[in-house]
């Protein structure tokens, strides 16, 4: 019944998004066209791009898992998803439009368009969900759950379902082969043992079994899985060996032997590596173009108060541990090797230039890094590239601090807009690094350039 329940509500989504669609078109159309007396195509010549958009944005809703069952999903998940799918839908609308020279058709209408689409259908998921709990919180439309095992990993499972009543779960009862039936754990009652496990499922109606017993018992695995295929009842594990791995994993698979990638990395996918390489090489190339000349003021104003070269260079370590030369503005009197490659700047070093303490201060003394980005060396957005001499004693004293080397090192990063830069906590540093690197997506690289703009450039940490 679940599971048909689950069927009407995808197509009764499917509907009312081809009726949100149309309806968007129509009033993104009034909008433009309601007080305007010049010339314009009709109304129904918008509708006929409908043709492409309706299956382009189911396409895409499908893509970003917008018609996966919402029970156990997010919803800023699902809303970042439509977000995805409508900014996509624009970039795709625009270039055929561009690319088959249509030119008669006003890409404002496109534009409110999308606003009122992406905004009705996050309306109309938030809705569906706030019906859906109301339901279930009336004892409708609940799945029946039973937990295998009632140690560390059952008692989370209880605590986590009842924190998402809106999950709509409800849970018989345990299984355990370690308590004795009868006993109540989190106050869900254990109602058998493993051996009584067809028993239980021919008594009770169970939607779902989770399998959350500890590691010394996984013997136990193939027996349990074999009696929940037999009674064909959906299995979910929840895997004791997580609390050993340090992030969240990633599942691969070498010629059909299961692997798992204990560290998942978003751009180790070609298509989003790519994306952000692309995007990197242009929106430097840009950067460069504006900033010449911003460049030419820095360089005469360097070269006047010191003598030496105008671009400090500086080998730092980059991707896959390899080292590179960082190219800065100058903003010290000259150094020795040792010297530059082993001492921190301290707030009133009396190394630093009057020009220097000015570049430092308001991070213009980055900008020439976008040569380094052109090359290939780092990219706009990610963890700051460090010195070999202090990139060897933080890998001893810092646990995971290397990881941030399996992506491009960065000009500004995550760590960087929300404070952690100068002197300031390296470990915290790390943990900002961490986070990019596992949760990288190409609206997140955005977000940070923009929080940059308006709150990194100047900082009173950077000396």
């Amino acid at each position: 019944m679940i599971r048909e329940n689950q069927k009407i509500l995808n197509r009764l989504q499917v509907v009312l998004d081809l009726l949100i669609l149309t309806a968007a078109m129509v009033v993104a159309y009034y909008i433009r066209f309601a007080n305007y007396t010049g010339g314009h195509l009709e109304l129904p010549y918008y509708l006929k791009t409908l043709y492409l958009l309706v299956p382009l944005y189911f396409l895409l809703y499908s893509f970003f898992g917008i018609y996966e069952p919402k029970r156990r999903k997010n919803h800023m998940k699902e809303i970042s998803g439509i977000f995805k799918a409508n900014v996509s839908g624009l970039i795709i609308l625009m270039s055929t439009l561009f690319f088959i020279k249509e030119v008669d058709f006003s890409r404002q209408v496109f534009f409110y368009f999308i606003v009122l689409n992406c905004s009705l259908t996050i309306g109309e998921r938030l809705l569906v969900r706030g019906i859906l709990y109301r339901i279930r919180s009336k004892g409708y439309n609940k799945k029946f759950l039973l937990i295998i095992g009632a140690g560390s990993l059952g008692r989370k499972a209880i605590r986590k379902i009842r924190e998402n009543k809106s999950m709509g779960y409800e849970i018989i009862g345990l299984i355990d082969d370690q308590v004795a039936r009868g006993k109540r754990i989190e106050g869900i009652e254990v109602i058998g043992e493993i051996s009584q496990l067809e028993e239980v499922l021919d008594r009770h109606t169970v939607d779902e079994i989770i399998i959350a017993l500890p590691l010394k018992e996984y013997d136990k695995l193939r027996i349990v899985i074999r009696k929940c295929e037999k009674c064909g009842v959906r299995t979910l594990i929840i895997p004791d060996y997580t609390r050993y791995i340090p992030a969240k994993p990633a599942y691969d698979e070498l010629d059909g032997l299961p692997l798992i990638n204990i560290r998942h990395v978003p751009l180790d996918n070609l298509f989003w590596a790519l994306t952000k390489r692309v995007f990197d090489i242009i929106a430097s190339a840009i950067g460069l173009l504006i900033c010449s000349p911003l460049f030419l003021i820095i360089a005469l104003a360097i070269k006047i108060e010191s003598p030496g070269p105008v671009i400090f260079k500086q080998i730092r370590v980059g991707m896959n541990r390899k080292n590179f030369t960082m190219y800065k503005f100058r903003s010290m009197r000259i150094q020795t090797e040792e010297e530059s490659s082993t001492q921190w700047t301290t707030e009133n070093d009396p190394r630093k230039t009057r020009v220097g303490c000015f570049i430092r201060k308001t991070s213009i003394d980055e900008l020439p890094q976008l040569f380094n980005v052109l090359k290939g060396d780092m990219s706009l957005v990610g963890p700051r590239p460090e010195r070999p001499y202090f990139v060897e004693r933080f890998k001893e004293k810092i646990p995971k601090y290397m990881i941030k080397h399996q992506v491009r090192p960065g000009i500004t990063g995550w760590a960087q807009v929300n404070g952690w830069r100068g002197d300031t906590s390296i470990r915290k540093r790390i943990e900002y690094d961490l986070y990019y690197i596992e949760n990288w997506t190409f609206s997140l690289d955005i977000k940070i350039l923009i929080m940059t703009i308006f709150k990194g450039f100047i900082n009173r940490n950077a000396y």
